[in-house]
């Protein structure tokens, strides 16, 4: 319907709204977008998906489209039409066909050509395990032993949109939850879970993080699930909590795990505290998924060290994006994680209380055997996962 917006004015646009923003998001579902940025601009329209992480445009619609179209979501949203001056926020569901809905997230933001609107089209399920997500045999065996521990504090960090949320589901659902008491506290809730308690944040209410997670302790928890440690306060009560017997999961954006580990002495946390908390911290990153149909593999000719920062082995096949109809012109299909699972172990504790610097927890990790992000994704590019330009774009 994109398409017939193109050619008609604004006087069809509007007659045709609802089905135009059906056909937008039914063909954002199909082609795997995560997020439908719609931009008002002064000549047009823009309409962009983000695709594997990566903002991919779509055929525009005429400028005077605008107002319907956000018109249309606002009241889908169940937001106020007529304040165009302030951001919004609202949820919906949407029939996109006979046989499939969608639950999306509606954001809109005011801007000099008008309101610009962002739609995030939340999971529906789907749950996946460790495998699914990318993570190696020994990770796997390492976040497995931390899922069950009988308390402590775990982490997962990266950047935003990094799949933490999702490494966080993957760990619920390897919880006995009949014999477990789990309670959530996210913003939002992205993928319902029936057999544990899920609560989302409301600051509007005074329903925060460190609110809210003070009255989980007060419900006889066994895992607690923050969605974010934001701040010193619900990073103290966490720590609290995962001392006296509770498992508590969490994320932090850093970006690695070294990082992590000096931002909680960092943000005011007493080190010998920090290190008997923490039993581990996952650091990840998602990376495209090289598209199995046009993407060619060539042989490491060249000692690529000096971009890489360590050396890969020589004449390894690797891939190379190409791009095709399949993948959008992109070179890439679906995304993959790539990890670092530390485990904390005394020698990691000792470095912690004594305040060591990064270069200390390095060689010790190293000596571990725990690869650093790049060199996970190296080694997912030497599979034949994803590219090495992918590689470095995201580490």
């Amino acid at each position: 319907m994109a398409g017939r917006g193109n050619r008609g004015g604004a006087a069809d646009v509007g007659m045709d709204v609802v089905a135009t923003l059906n056909e937008m998001i039914l063909t954002a579902v199909r082609n795997r977008a995560s997020d439908i940025h719609i931009e008002p601009k002064e000549d047009e329209l823009r309409v962009r998906f983000r695709i594997d992480g990566v903002m991919v445009p779509q055929r525009s619609l005429p400028a005077d489209a605008a107002a319907p179209v956000i018109s249309r979501v606002k009241i889908l949203g169940r937001m106020d039409i007529a304040e165009k001056r302030q951001p919004q926020d609202g949820n919906f569901k949407l029939d996109v066909s006979p046989r499939q809905s969608v639950s999306l997230r509606a954001s809109t933001f005011p801007s000099f050509d008008g309101e610009k609107c962002v739609l995030r089209i939340l999971e529906s399920g789907g749950l996946l395990d460790f495998e699914a997500l990318g993570m190696t045999g020994g990770q796997v065996q390492g976040t497995r032993r931390l899922t069950h521990r009988n308390g402590g504090l775990l982490l997962v960090t990266g950047p935003t949109g990094a799949g933490k949320t999702s490494t966080l589901y993957a760990m619920l659902t390897e919880l006995d939850t009949t014999r477990l008491n789990v309670v959530t506290l996210e913003d939002p809730i992205e993928v319902q879970i029936p057999a544990i308690t899920q609560g989302q944040v409301n600051n509007r209410a005074g329903f925060t993080f460190a609110g809210g997670l003070r009255s989980i302790l007060r419900q006889d928890p066994d895992v607690i699930l923050v969605g974010e440690m934001r701040d010193r306060e619900t990073a103290e009560i966490a720590i609290q909590a995962s001392l006296t017997g509770h498992l508590v999961l969490s994320t932090l954006h850093t970006n690695s795990s070294i990082e992590t580990i000096t931002r909680l002495v960092d943000i005011g946390l007493e080190p010998y505290t920090v290190a008997n908390a923490l039993v581990g911290v996952i650091a990840q990153r998602l990376v495209r998924v090289a598209c199995r149909h046009c993407s060619k593999s060539y042989r490491l000719d060249k000692d690529v060290t000096a971009e890489v920062g360590f050396g890969l082995p020589e004449g390894a096949k690797l891939l190379q994006a190409v791009g095709c109809d399949k993948c959008l012109g992109t070179g890439f299909r679906g995304r993959t994680g790539v990890f670092e699972v530390v485990e904390i172990d005394d020698r990691l504790r000792s470095l912690i209380k004594n305040r060591e610097e990064s270069p200390a927890f390095k060689r010790v990790l190293r000596e571990m055997g725990v690869p650093t992000l790049r060199r996970a994704g190296m080694n997912a590019a030497l599979r034949g996962r994803t590219t090495p330009s992918e590689v470095l774009r995201v580490t």
